[in-house]
């Protein structure tokens, strides 16, 4: 008989998710923390222990996703001293590239790189050239860099990514490998309840995994590691305390007396004593916590939120968009962009091909996202409501709006004595990819 320890309002499809990987598995215990809904195949907010399973399809695309806080001993009027904290954000959008494919503004060489071009699980190794250039890049979705303040006024920064591509593609390699196809072959991810991919431990594909899976993680670490540093550099700072982990892996851990391989989707490590860095939404505020021991926490695998918790599908909140080739001038002032039907007249470009304003500068093919069905948040009105709170956006969209997620007080309440809150961040800067940037890396 299987065990599920659920938090906060229990969404069903999301239990029904976590019930139907635990059977296939034969897994004894699971845990639904409050901010967790339906994700593919294992919900997000969920972890399983296995006893003789590892889940590619459980840990996700994302592999090693977590987050990195450091305190510093910098106040607010440091960041005046700086150029206010819009100087202090346009420089980190600068230095820092976020959205998908685009290569590290500043390449950095890093340890983890030979560990990808020697990599254990030879498939990896051809991900090295990807994975050097997209080092240090943070994404889009929901991923993030915050520069925040503590209840004691210190400045805090604050970042929210995975291993970008190179575990995206490890990831979909080893769903393919499942799917009796070449590691670069393209499986058929099927439905979102779909039963979970699993893998025998001890078994080639098992342990293939594993090593594939670690190495994306320690790839995440570093990228967040680069990015950290990078922003304290821009803020001519130190870390006096920092806070790292993962919340989308798989760890070998002991639970009720047996060893089990716990695969946590969007599900924090909270074991007593050990911290972690939660964020809210871009309008709310995050926090350090620490796990606490208590019968409630042992119940959960000794696990957590990640985050607030989603409401509110992307589509839902921005609409549904679309991807359209179409011409655009190339001169640096104009801006303008045509219709991609063929060059004539009545698509609003002469036939010529040249843009009636700049006929000497030519046209290009672009991709634009067009809105094809309206969502359910005022964009403009949500940057009007966080400017007026002092906080500076850089970046994001109506699909990353503080009302389509959960508060996370709310969440964290509902989580009882298993964790304690030590520090509360209120955001003062947030970067983000913008909501045309195209990104299949974020979870």
């Amino acid at each position: 008989m299987s065990t599920i320890k659920t938090f906060g309002t229990v969404d069903q499809r999301s239990l029904d998710q976590l019930k139907r990987c635990m059977y296939a598995g034969d897994a004894e215990f699971g845990v639904l923390c409050a901010d967790h809904h339906p994700g593919y195949s294992q919900p997000i907010g969920g972890g399983i222990a296995y006893e003789g399973y590892v889940s590619p399809s459980g840990v996700g695309y994302d592999i090693g996703c977590g987050n990195k806080a450091a305190r510093t001993e910098l106040t607010r009027d440091d960041l005046d001293a700086l150029g206010g904290v819009e100087a202090v954000m346009g420089e980190i959008t600068r230095r820092i590239s976020f959205g998908m494919g685009v290569p590290a503004a500043e390449r950095t060489d890093h340890p983890v790189l030979d560990r990808v071009r020697n990599a254990d699980f030879a498939p990896q190794r051809k991900l090295a050239q990807l994975a050097e250039s997209q080092l240090g890049t943070v994404g889009s979705g929901n991923h993030y860099v915050n520069v925040m303040e503590d209840e004691q006024g210190r400045i805090w920064v604050g970042v929210h990514f995975g291993s970008r591509g190179f575990g995206h593609k490890t990831a979909s390699g080893f769903l393919a490998l499942a799917q009796g196809l070449a590691f670069e072959g393209r499986a058929h991810e099927g439905e979102m309840d779909s039963p979970p991919v699993l893998f025998e431990v001890g078994s080639e594909l098992g342990d293939g995994y594993v090593a594939a899976m670690e190495l994306a993680g320690e790839y995440a670490y570093a990228g967040r590691d680069i990015v950290v540093a990078k922003v304290l550099e821009i803020l001519g700072a130190e870390a006096v305390d920092e806070v790292h982990n993962h919340h989308n892996f798989a760890w070998r851990e002991e639970h009720f007396g047996r060893s089990y391989w716990v695969i946590r989707k969007g599900c924090t490590p909270a074991r007593p004593g050990q911290e972690g860095f939660v964020g809210g939404s871009m309008g709310d505020e995050s926090v350090i916590l620490e796990g606490v021991e208590s019968t409630e926490n042992e119940q959960a695998l000794y696990s957590t939120v990640h985050g607030a918790g989603r409401v509110m599908s992307r589509s839902q909140a921005a609409g549904r968009m679309r991807r359209r080739k179409r011409y655009a001038c190339r001169h640096r002032d104009c801006g303008r962009v045509f219709d991609i039907d063929g060059i004539s007249s009545a698509a609003g470009v002469p036939k010529k091909g040249v843009c009636p304003d700049h006929p000497d500068s030519g046209l290009t093919k672009v991709w634009v996202q067009e809105q094809v069905k309206p969502g359910l948040v005022d964009w403009p009105a949500v940057q009007a409501r966080l400017h007026e709170r002092g906080i500076v956006l850089v970046g994001g969209g109506a699909d990353e709006a503080p009302e389509v997620y959960k508060r996370l007080p709310e969440v964290l309440a509902a989580h009882g004595d298993s964790v304690r809150v030590k520090n509360t961040l209120r955001p003062l800067g947030v970067a983000m990819a913008g909501r045309d940037v195209h990104d299949p890396y974020k979870d």
